[in-house]
């Protein structure tokens, strides 16, 4: 069975969904107000928070030349690149309490570092229990062996990966002798429209790559990654802010802290309904077998009358003989009285003529 251990938790087939709340920006540069995101993604029932580690100088230049201008069909569009990561970054100095707090309520804190600075700042001093890498650093492949050598859990964002983007970071992963792999179907467009999600793919990654395989999703709402479950997806990782009317780089497609319980809650019973592949039926299921149907008697039958068609039939419930026997009967001679309402049985039926 393929699972990934991070800390106390178990992710794979036959464990809980890791639920992710994705900080990002929303903590709108206010210490407090990141508190307190922690705090209500507790209560809210996630299983981990997870933080950015990077300043718009580690991931950009500040330079307002047309490369560094977002014009790709998201919410960005017409900034440069360093001043959405100068507004949106989470200063490192917090990040250490940050993980304390996370974990005095029970979440595990991990982050996504942008640089190899970012990963020794992280391993200095939080000590994370595994390593998110965005959707558009799948292809720095140095940044990914660096984290890799780490030995702990990678977890991948697909994003703008290409197929191939996909298999030379996970040989990446693996030439560094890292086996702790899991890959987060994602569309990297914010928000991102449902029907860009294709979620079979979830499955298909699971088996094609031999790892744990989730969803990261940046849609409005919470019916993919709900869905996803459905799909395979072992991790959900979600944006999660206090409230979206405070604005931020993230808060359209971020989850209040009501909405993302519902979503947990819907969660948790999508993957009881999904279970198992099984035959086997419920102790309910078996008692509702009596509900189903047999043979009766539907008039009062004479001792040598014959069965026809008009004196027994298929009818609920499942007291008499297995209806694949009508036909079978049909001309035989009872062998006593049958009243009407009587559940046919072999020993009602004479066989040998």
């Amino acid at each position: 069975m393929k699972e990934l251990i991070v800390e106390n938790k178990r992710i794979g087939e036959n464990n809980t969904i890791f639920i992710v709340a994705e900080m990002s920006s929303n903590h709108l540069g206010n210490f407090d107000r990141a508190v307190k995101i922690i705090q209500a993604a507790a209560f809210a029932g996630a299983d981990a928070i997870k933080l950015q580690t990077y300043t718009p100088d580690t991931i950009t230049i500040n330079s307002d030349k047309k490369y560094f201008q977002i014009n790709c069909g998201s919410i960005w569009d017409g900034r440069t690149l360093y001043d959405l990561y100068k507004e949106a970054y989470t200063p490192w100095e917090w990040q250490p309490k940050l993980k304390k707090i996370a974990e005095e309520e029970g979440l595990i804190c991990f982050s996504t570092p942008f640089d190899k600075g970012a990963v020794d700042f992280l391993e200095r001093e939080l000590n994370p229990p595994l390593y998110k890498i965005a959707s558009y650093e799948i292809t720095d492949i140095p940044l990914i062996e660096y984290i890799a050598e780490k030995r702990k859990p990678v977890i991948l964002s697909s994003g703008i990966a290409k197929l191939s983007d996909l298999e030379l970071a996970l040989d990446t992963i693996k030439y560094m002798g890292n086996k702790k792999i899991g890959i987060l179907k994602c569309v990297s467009s914010y928000p991102s429209d449902i029907e860009e999600y294709n979620l079979e793919t979830i499955s298909n990654l699971a088996e094609t790559f031999d790892v744990i395989a989730g969803l990261s999703d940046h849609t409005i709402g919470t019916t993919v990654p709900v869905l996803a479950v459905a799909y395979g997806a072992k991790i959900i990782e979600k944006h999660f802010t206090l409230d979206r009317a405070s604005g931020g780089p993230d808060a359209l497609f971020s989850l209040e802290p009501t909405e993302f319980a519902h979503m947990v809650k819907a969660i948790r019973e999508a993957e009881k309904a999904v279970g198992k592949i099984t035959y086997e039926l419920t102790e309910k299921q078996k008692k509702g077998r009596e509900l189903g149907r047999s043979l009766f008697a539907v008039v009062d039958i004479k001792a040598g009358n014959k069965f026809t068609e008009e004196n027994i039939k298929s009818v609920r419930p499942a007291y008499g003989l297995h209806p694949k026997y009508y036909k079978h009967i049909l001309g035989k001679k009872a062998k006593r009285d049958i009243e009407k309402g009587e559940p046919l049985r072999w020993e009602l039926v004479n066989n040998d003529e």
